[in-house]
This record gives C-alpha cells, structure tokens and sequence, in this order.
C-alpha cells in the first residue's frame, strides 16, 4: 500500500517536472501549426523562462488560438494527470483572455 501511494505521488510530481511541460507544449504547439493556415503558423509560438523553469511564455495570436485549443483537446487524455490539470488553466485562462478582448 506505501509503495503504491510512493509511486502515485512520484507519477503526481513527475507531471508537473519543467521537462515534461516543455514536452506537451512542443507536441500541442507542433500540431497547431499543422492545423493552422500557412500565414498563422508564425504567430504560434511559447518560450520556456530560463530561470524559472515552469513559466512559459505563449506567444499566439488570436486568430490561431483555436488551433491551440483543439490541439490541447486532442493531447489532453494522453496527459499525465497534473500535466493535464495544467494545461486545462492554460485553457481556461487563453479563454478568459479572449473573452476580455470581445468586450
């Protein structure tokens, strides 16, 4: 029972490690640009902060979010549990985002 709790707590933390963010962001972002017409896949782009480790920065425009949000969509199940939890607030917030820009 303790080790199973070990492991889960390990895989819990290994979701949340910088590399692995870095990793679904590169696949999510990769898709996007595949989905998205040629002139919006330059305007697609986040940039991991080289001090603090899990801060990125999305660089998109809002004509290509919904290319990142069906590529979040289509990666999320694949996700480790606290990677996918982190990216929903990325969802959620990119909406809240475009929701201010509408008013």
């Amino acid at each position: 029972m303790l080790n199973k709790m070990s492991s889960d707590i390990d895989l819990l933390k290994d979701g949340l490690d910088p590399a692995n963010i870095a990793f679904w962001y590169k696949k999510v972002i990769a898709e996007a640009k595949e989905m998205a017409p040629p002139w919006l896949v330059d305007k697609i782009n986040v940039k991991q902060d080289p001090i603090l480790y899990l801060k990125f920065n999305l660089d998109i425009s809002k004509r290509a979010v919904r290319y990142l949000m069906i590529a979040i969509g289509n990666n999320i199940d694949d996700m480790p549990y606290t990677t996918k939890l982190y990216f929903l607030k990325v969802q959620e917030i990119v909406s809240q985002e475009m929701d201010k820009s509408l008013v």
